[in-house]
């Protein structure tokens, strides 16, 4: 790699400047502390954990996601997080080992081998709460509320939720008895909602009551009043379809009368993490974008591979994807520059004026001798200035910009 080109980052990884910084720490913090109004505690998970630990129970494709390198003290594979859910659900299980149910948030950086779409980082900040040890639709009700109160807290309106429920899709798939591929190959073309899907099932699935309501799931999607004809169509569907279209129905019907700004849609064949999630599964929209602002759903039993199961549900948002949609103030706070002190300036009383003022929640920034002054970049609009009487704060002139020296 040559001088010139020793500043390119990889494709997918950013950094994040100053005014950007501020603008997501500030809401980082607004966000965390919301969570702990709610009762959820901050947690801070490794960087990189042992892929036995970090990979267990979250499916294929975190596995695909997921940077591996070999722990040079053991020999055994490590991976840098691709997800903090399964620390989450970890530390749950083995390190807290609460009885009552256990709320935790996050705030971190994670590492992806691809970006997840086009124009998408591959190092997010993902923010995000997790509620383990309560299997009623509350906890659902619960994480969604929590959800659609970070973006109105981020600053965001016009929030649609999107609703579905792997156990549908799940039921249907284990009553037709399919092979691992066919199960493959029905799960794609659900997916793309491909034209093709009527006559694969027509060649895959002898049972025509099955193949109909597998059919038909591509076409149930809408508002809350889809539901009964999805009833209709899924009569005669093991029971536990009908048990999941029940909590798909009473989850919209409380969300929707706490949160009654929000537009809900519900989508029977919606199965983002079916590899992962048990139940109900959502993501957050707004009208300032296109891609999901916010993911979840429930996902139980992940802690028992750590030796004790326990229900779940929870979120994640990637973090500076909400920060660049929110537009209240990124700008630092004007600070005081303080020059060097002339001769004679009592150094100690300088220093101890500085302290002063920093306690009192002013910045000052500290000159160097000889250096560069550029109020603007030094985010500055006075200055400490000794006088007889001890030291006065005088506004600072735009145009002394040079060196101190000078």
């Amino acid at each position: 790699m040559t001088k010139i080109d020793r500043w390119l980052l990889p494709d997918g990884i950013e950094e994040i400047l100053p005014d950007r910084a501020l603008k997501v720490e500030r809401l980082r913090r607004r966000l965390l502390d919301l969570y702990h109004s709610w009762g959820y505690d901050l947690v801070i998970p490794p960087l990189a954990e042992f892929t036995d630990s970090l990979l267990s129970g979250s499916g294929s494709d975190l596995d695909l996601m997921t940077f591996k390198i070999t722990d040079q003290l053991t020999g055994r594979m490590m991976g840098v997080r691709a997800d903090i859910t399964p620390q989450a659900a970890r530390m749950d299980a083995h390190s807290l080992q609460r009885n009552s149910p256990n709320r935790l948030c996050y705030a971190a950086q994670v590492l992806y081998t691809r970006a997840r779409g086009p124009l998408e980082s591959r190092a997010p900040i993902q923010l995000g709460v997790e509620l383990f040890g309560e299997a009623s639709i509350e906890a659902d009700i619960e994480v969604m509320s929590l959800l659609v109160e970070t973006l109105n807290t981020s600053g965001l309106d016009a929030i649609y939720l999107d609703i579905g429920h792997v156990g549908i899709y799940r039921a249907l798939e284990q009553a037709a008895g399919l092979s691992s591929e066919q199960s493959t190959e029905l799960f794609a073309l659900l997916q793309r909602k491909d034209a093709s899907l009527q006559q694969w099932l027509t060649d895959n699935v002898p049972d025509v009551a099955l193949a109909t309501m597998l059919a038909a799931l591509p076409g149930l999607a809408g508002d809350v009043t889809m539901l009964t004809q999805a009833k209709q169509i899924l009569a005669k569907a093991p029971a536990t379809v009908l048990q999941a279209l029940n909590e798909v129905e009473a989850v919209a019907s409380q969300v929707a009368a706490r949160s009654p700004n929000v537009a809900l849609f519900l989508d029977l064949s919606e199965l983002r993490g079916y590899h992962y999630h048990t139940g109900i599964v959502f993501a957050a929209y707004t009208s300032e974008s296109t891609l999901a602002l916010g993911n979840g759903g429930r996902y139980d039993d992940v802690g028992e591979a750590f030796g004790r199961a326990r229900p779940a549900t929870g979120f994640g948002i990637d973090l500076s994807k909400l920060a660049s949609l929110v537009e209240y103030s990124s700008s630092v706070a004007a600070g005081i520059y303080a020059p060097v002190p002339t001769e004679g300036v009592n150094c100690g009383l300088w220093a101890e004026e500085i302290s002063r003022l920093r306690e009192s929640g002013e910045r000052v920034v500290r000159g160097f001798t000889g250096q560069y002054v550029d109020y603007d970049e030094l985010h500055c609009n006075r200055v400490l200035i000794a006088s007889d009487d001890g030291f006065k704060i005088e506004p600072a002139i735009a145009s002394a910009v040079g060196n101190e020296s000078e």
